[in-house]
């Protein structure tokens, strides 16, 4: 572990690894270290269904750009091949009565397709794992089981990792969900435990019936929010769902095989079984649950930390992280290289 580096990520989710490789890849004369409490894709980039989404879940931002092209411009510049597949997304409505449909399901009403926005899908584990072979083949050293206890914020900053001072010139805090008193985020945002679940296979003609031949993921624009995607063609997963804690430090403890969690995965579970005919006696393959970070208005924060403009906060996607974060991430090398400023959304 280096006593010194020229820029530190703490973090090795997408957001991280992302801003990690493409410091290197833009100036290969900087030093760059990732320090990650338990190992890459931990907590919320290990445990997305792989939503892949164009806007926040505030909608469109002013000076976000183009989201998935972007993202599909990272990982391609970055050498990752992500499994990313952009056909489109359906949001589903429960007050229209189009007859056009592809999908009629019976949940809290009718849900039909409403409209098609850009987006699709990616492999979560191949993106994260893709960004972390990058950022070491362009030099970022990556160290795993280092937990950043605590951020001197001087003229120079000071991290506190395994009982060592690391100096750094600036710094990227991507921990999103967790660590909130050294992000910053202690009083801007909450962290929240959401669950999904996967089918075991479907065949084919099933899946025409569902009117998921084609594909498309989909989510629910209205309440109660539903989210969804084809795996492996033939199994869907199925997301929804939110765990409410009282401090970050509790995800450590949700069990998703009792409590709270299991009762929504419960309701979630009967839900998708009544959705339509041929679900109704579905078994299910996996079941977990995951991280994310909720900040006020489903904002996405991305501003200098509220100790120093030398450090860097980049987190609360609300759900929406998949592509968001590792474009954000590569904006995030931009800014920490004084090449590009930050958005204007929420820059201070």
């Amino acid at each position: 572990m280096p006593g010194s580096v020229d820029f530190a990520v703490v973090g090795a989710g997408f957001t991280g690894l992302s801003a990690a490789a493409e410091l290197r890849r833009l100036d290969p004369s900087k030093t760059v270290a990732v320090f990650e409490a338990e190992w890459v894709g931990a907590r919320s980039s290990g445990y997305t269904g792989g939503l892949v989404l164009a806007e926040t879940a505030a909608g469109d931002m002013p000076g976000l750009g183009d989201v998935l092209a972007g993202y599909t411009d990272v990982l391609k510049n970055l050498e990752v091949d992500g499994g990313v597949a952009l056909p489109g997304v359906w949001e589903l409505d429960r007050t229209l009565r189009t007859t056009d449909s592809p999908i009629l399901w019976s949940d809290s009403g009718q849900l039909r397709v409403a409209r098609e926005v850009p987006g699709g899908t990616a492999d979560p584990g191949k993106v994260v794992s893709g960004l972390a072979r990058a950022a070491e083949r362009h030099g970022a050293l990556l160290f795993e089981q280092a937990r950043v206890d605590r951020i001197d914020f001087g003229e120079r900053l000071t991290l506190y990792v395994r009982g060592r001072q690391i100096q750094a010139s600036r710094a990227l805090i991507a921990t999103n969900s967790e660590s909130l008193e050294l992000s910053g985020f202690a009083r801007r945002a909450e962290s929240k435990f959401t669950l999904a679940l996967a089918t075991e296979p479907i065949p084919p003609h099933k899946l025409e019936a569902l009117g998921l031949a084609s594909g498309k993921a989909f989510y629910t624009v209205d309440l109660p929010y539903l989210w969804g995607r084809l795996l492996h063609r033939n199994q869907i997963i199925f997301g929804s769902g939110l765990v409410h804690l009282k401090d970050w430090r509790d995800l450590a403890d949700v069990d998703i095989r009792q409590g709270e969690a299991f009762d929504l995965l419960a309701r979630l579970k009967k839900r998708v079984r009544e959705l339509h005919p041929v679900l109704s006696d579905i078994r299910f393959s996996h079941e977990w649950g995951g991280p994310i970070l909720i900040a006020e208005q489903w904002q996405p924060v991305f501003a200098h930390h509220p100790q120093s403009e030398q450090a860097v906060i980049l987190g609360a996607y609300s759900g929406h992280g998949v592509a968001l974060s590792v474009y954000l991430g590569a904006w995030a090398a931009q800014v920490l290289l004084g090449r590009r400023d930050l958005p204007a959304w929420n820059s201070s």
